[in-house]
């Protein structure tokens, strides 16, 4: 069954919703084995070959299998919820388990055939749902940490990913994967992470939604880190329904990573907030300063405004960060996302059951780059790893600490709380590609992106 196989009575894999699919598995027009191998021929399709957009780096061999199983069980037993049998892709530093057949590298051949102890919690969750991971996507390598330079998107493992909207276009960001795979129809849904834009921008670009949670929402144990203070998991998916569907999956607190135990004891239903009437009386801010001189993008969110309007809320415009110019000038964020993946990088790798290259430190991954600079640093536009060097310079002190607390400051106290206080706000909002999300991300405040990120 390949990708153009569904007739027109049923729905294709570019428009298709998670309870579409389902409703056609319930209803018997097709199984969840049908369903894999048209995701997998349609990866094989635009991959690699044709359009080579390098969205997914390795399938799941085991995926058939496991669809299979879960055909008889929803024959034998019924079916266990809206995820059962449905095929989702998740990024490459999402650990799945070793005996299904994938990596979990972060696109480095660095932790090539290493060894995770167990699913990341996240998907375990999905995995307990019924969903079927049939392949892990590409990503900006170690999820943006190893250069600022280093075209967004790009793995050594996985090569470099393109926007499907324009030849040779910048995916943006770290989970750039998962956005176009989501883009062209390569999965039901995806998981993407988060620890600056990551999940927002690659939404943004592709035109799919993206939600980025608050930190400790969604359980960071078992995925790749970059920073504890700003890493989150988070759905990235064809429609806000899919992403709120997913989303009520992963959340919930895990033993194994204390933010997620300061959450509320009951994980809110996040489907009941899919209400077409929710906007009626709420007031939404824009910081009309923060959109600097990119008149196209400004006259076409001006627009929107007015849908914004139509379904019923009030237009705070402008309604400024009171500390806005001091907000973007900091360079608190920098110091700690740095220092965070110098210690976490090191800790997730002595938590592997096994690392065959033999790499222990972010020093080791330096090095392992430059002795295998044919598949880590190819030239002339992938050789960099300046973050990796900068990060290597840092130590936990008195300043990491003074920034942790300039961020908060910063990004909660005189900055998102202070403005939605002032303006008597329900929410923020924004065109995308005005501005990288620095103050939710340092806030450690949840995101969502289509074309617009709303707070």
């Amino acid at each position: 069954m390949t990708s153009n196989a569904f007739s027109s009575a049923l729905p294709d894999l570019y428009e298709a919703s998670i309870a579409e699919l389902q409703d056609g598995l319930v209803q018997g027009l097709f199984s969840s084995v049908q369903l894999v191998k048209a995701y997998l021929s349609r990866i094989e399709e635009v991959n690699i070959g044709g359009p080579a957009l390098h969205a997914v780096i390795e399938t799941n061999p085991k995926a058939l299998t496991q669809a299979a199983a879960l055909d008889a069980e929803r024959k034998e037993k019924g079916s266990r919820g809206p995820l059962h049998g449905i095929p989702l892709l998740l990024k490459d530093n999402i650990a799945t388990l070793y005996e299904e057949g994938m990596n979990t590298t972060a696109g480095s051949y660095a932790l090539l055939g290493s060894v995770v102890p167990r699913d990341a919690f996240a998907a375990a969750k999905l995995r307990e749902a019924g969903a079927i991971f049939i392949g892990k996507t590409n990503l900006s390598e170690w999820a943006g940490a190893r250069s600022i330079t280093l075209p967004r998107g790009f793995s050594g493992r996985g090569g470099q990913t393109r926007c499907p909207y324009y030849p040779n276009a910048d995916p943006f960001a770290s989970s750039s994967g998962s956005g176009v795979a989501m883009a062209v129809g390569l999965a039901a849904g995806s998981l993407g992470t988060e620890t600056h834009a990551s999940i927002v921008a690659p939404s943004s670009r592709n035109n799919i939604v993206g939600i980025k949670p608050t930190v400790g929402l969604v359980s960071r144990s078992g995925v790749v880190p970059y920073s504890s203070n700003q890493d989150t998991p988070g759905p990235m998916c064809r429609s806000v329904t899919d992403a709120a569907l997913l989303l009520a999956f992963i959340a919930g607190p895990d033993p194994r990573d204390e933010a997620t135990l300061r959450q509320p004891g009951i994980v809110p239903d996040y489907m009941k907030a899919l209400n077409k009437n929710a906007l009626k009386g709420t007031r939404l801010g824009v910081p009309r300063a923060f959109i600097r001189n990119i008149k196209a993008i400004e006259e076409t969110f001006n627009s929107s405004l007015d849908v914004f309007r139509a379904l019923g809320a009030e237009i705070v415009d402008p309604a400024d960060f009171p500390n806005g110019e001091e907000l973007l000038a900091s360079q608190a964020e920098k110091l700690v996302m740095t220092v965070d993946f110098k210690v976490g990088i090191s800790k997730y790798i002595s938590e592997l059951v096994e690392v065959p290259t033999g790499v222990k430190t972010l020093a080791d991954l330096i090095e392992f780059n430059k002795i295998n600079a044919d598949l880590e640093l190819p030239g002339p536009f992938y050789t960099d790893q300046s973050r990796f060097m900068d990060a290597e310079g840092t130590q936990v002190d008195d300043a990491y600490f003074a920034a942790l607390v300039r961020n908060f400051d910063l990004g909660r106290t005189r900055g998102i709380d202070a403005t939605l206080a002032k303006f008597n706000l329900d929410a923020i909002i924004l065109p995308t590609d005005v501005l990288e999300p620095k103050p939710t991300a340092i806030a450690g405040y949840p995101l969502i992106s289509g074309e617009y990120f709303i707070w």
